[in-house]
């Protein structure tokens, strides 16, 4: 197989900025016609450094996940929905996890306007969103700040987390197989994960339909120990499947064709 082409290698930088590039904009900052663009991502895609969607392709995330604003961006119709439709189901005066997440952020932002919170999070973004609601108590979990995303990882914070029984739990997941399998990509981030899920009473699943399309090498645990399972659509039917015979409740906001890939 030959090696890849300058441009190819461009538009694999533009796709882990970006989160995703698409065939009409690439062929317009190369000037290169689109079937010749269709033919760089295919090439890359046999690779496995890429994975098509419509219109386009994304980066095929195997080892490293995606730079934290391209996934911000990712989505964005789809994780507000799934972020009120979860929101929605922690009352007030309720205790909670939130990990690390664009998602679980946008849970953040839908919970502002809860009263007689207890909120404790090892992501510096949440804390951003919640610290000044006089309503909302916040406890930050201390330890290593890994740069990329302000997640605060590693066994200071999974031995803080440990400290506490809380009502519900908020979680992510970088990917999910079909068989309920939930993954990540940094060990010390799932440990945190793993401390989340069993210290609290209810754990919701909050993850876009894109996370079936993508890997990750490290194992959180399975959608069984999830009690609620809010994304925007399921379209694979053997996952489906393992949601009702493990009981899990799954909630499907709707497809946002025009945001989500």
């Amino acid at each position: 197989m030959n090696a890849i082409s300058s441009r190819q290698q461009d538009i694999l930088v533009l796709a882990r900025a970006q989160g995703r590039v698409s065939v009409e904009d690439l062929s317009a900052r190369f000037d290169v016609s689109p079937q010749t663009i269709r033919k760089d991502l295919n090439d890359l895609c046999v690779r496995r450094l890429m994975s098509r969607v419509h219109g386009g392709a994304v980066v095929a995330s195997g080892v490293e996940n995606l730079a934290y604003e391209a996934r911000r961006a990712m989505a964005q119709g789809a994780k507000r929905a799934i972020a009120e439709a979860a929101a929605s189901m922690v009352p007030n005066r309720a205790s909670l996890f939130i990990n690390i997440g664009t998602t679980t952020e946008e849970v953040a932002r839908a919970l502002a306007d809860h009263e007689d919170m207890l909120v404790i999070t090892n992501n510096l973004n949440v804390a951003t969103l919640l610290y000044r609601h006089p309503k909302i108590e916040l406890i930050m979990a201390g330890g290593p700040v890994r740069h990329a995303d302000g997640a605060v990882i590693g066994s200071a914070a999974v031995d803080f987390v440990r400290q506490f029984r809380v009502d519900y739990a908020v979680i992510g997941a970088s990917a999910i197989e079909e068989d309920g399998t939930l993954l990540d990509f940094d060990y010390r981030e799932v440990q945190v994960a793993r401390a989340i899920i069993d210290n609290a009473r209810q754990v919701i699943l909050v993850a876009d339909r894109s996370k079936l399309e993508r890997t990750a090498p490290v194992r959180i645990g399975s959608i069984a120990e999830i009690d609620t399972f809010v994304t925007d659509t399921v379209s694979s039917p053997e996952l489906r499947n393992v949601c009702q015979r493990e009981q899990v409740e799954l909630i499907e906001v709707g497809s946002l064709d025009d945001e989500a890939f």
